[in-house]
């Protein structure tokens, strides 16, 4: 469902050159914009993506370090409060003063960040599987696993590999759905076998304890509370509890939220009731 976009770059304050995908819309609405989780990158919105533009245009950043963007040369600077310097720079080049925010694991995080700095700039946000209280057990889990530079000799190994990583968040997935997953987050380097497609350098900050979040980030998600708020939890969430799910939900007080049932962390947003409840967010804003 990837439809035409364009790949494009733009340039961080640090002088490094960093990738998008720039997909068409109407200019009479508001861009979305797509931010993906820690290890991840653009292709992760290509469903999402495809599936909106024409009606929305949608910007689809890969922050430093990761797809196409250049590895930084401080790893330092992969933590969410640079990402977010990055991010400035680009929305100030294509003269994008307000947006909608999907935001997964560490984008629904920025997102958060951005409202606490200027609230007004967002029309409409979708946290994926995040909020101000993370799980340390999700944590825990993720800093077993970031940062190992593994790799693989044929597709079908890349994807068992993964599969006895995260078979526990995607019990229903098949061999099929395994594949795509690997297609999504991995590449062939050039001796010819299949690694993860970031940096492994992110892994440095992240297990310091300074690449994840602030320590406190229910002030930035307070800044939301005039935006149009969509929460959605994986059922299986070790990241995102129900109670703090709930508590989000409570102390906005307008924010819809969607458990999608049998899913871990983190939904793909292309479950059937994650595109209705987007599709319900979207209807607000337009």
């Amino acid at each position: 469902m990837d439809k035409t976009y364009s790949d494009r770059f733009w340039e961080s304050p640090d002088g490094l050159k960093l990738h998008y995908r720039d997909y068409p819309g109407r200019e009479d609405r508001p861009p979305i914009l797509c931010l993906h989780g820690l290890t991840r990158n653009a292709r992760d919105f290509s469903e999402v993506a495809g599936r909106l533009s024409g009606d929305w245009r949608v910007v689809v950043p890969e922050m430093r370090g990761r797809g196409n963007s250049e590895y930084a040369k401080d790893s330092n600077t992969y933590k969410p409060a640079t990402y977010i310097a990055d991010l400035e720079e680009l929305l100030a080049e294509l003269g994008i003063a307000r947006f909608v925010s999907i935001g997964t694991s560490m984008g629904g995080l920025m997102t958060m960040m951005m409202a606490a700095h200027n609230p007004s700039r967002l029309l409409g946000a979708v946290l994926n599987d995040v909020g101000p209280d993370i799980d340390p057990v999700g944590l825990a889990r993720i800093s077993e696993y970031v940062g190992q530079g593994r790799s693989f000799p044929t597709w079908m190994h890349a994807a068992q590999a993964l599969q006895e990583v995260h078979g526990g968040a995607h019990p229903g997935f098949d061999l099929e759905d395994w594949l795509a997953m690997a297609k999504r987050g991995m590449c062939v380097q050039q001796n010819g076998r299949i690694a993860f497609d970031y940096d492994m350098s992110i892994a440095d900050p992240f297990s310091q304890g300074d690449g994840a979040a602030p320590p406190d980030l229910w002030p930035a998600f307070d800044a939301l509370k005039r935006v149009p708020l969509l929460v959605v939890r994986g059922g299986l969430s070790d990241l995102l509890s129900a109670e703090a799910a709930g508590k989000m939900r409570q102390r906005h007080g307008e924010a819809e939220l969607v458990t999608i049932d049998n899913v871990g962390h983190a939904p793909l947003l292309e479950e059937p009731e994650a595109v209705a409840a987007i599709d319900r967010l979207l209807a607000r804003v337009a």
